[in-house]
């Protein structure tokens, strides 16, 4: 579940740089051309990215070898 997750604001998080960046294929949006947009949207694609990789960390742990950590 948390990888969709976290493809979806990776995603999201894109789309809103491109706004904030006024790309010319972005859709516009009261976000166009507005710097505030890509920082939230870099953020939002950190996150996914984040949550992306933890799945995938825990997906490659072989079952019982819990360290605690």
């Amino acid at each position: 579940m948390s990888v969709i997750v976290g493809v979806l604001l990776a995603i999201g998080g894109g789309v809103w740089m491109a706004q904030g960046l006024n790309l010319p294929w972005a859709p516009g949006s009261f976000m166009t051309g507005d710097p505030l947009w890509v920082v939230i949207g870099a953020a939002t694609v950190a996150v996914g990215l984040i949550l992306v990789a933890r799945a995938a960390v825990r997906r490659a742990k072989p079952n019982g070898s819990d360290d605690g950590s």
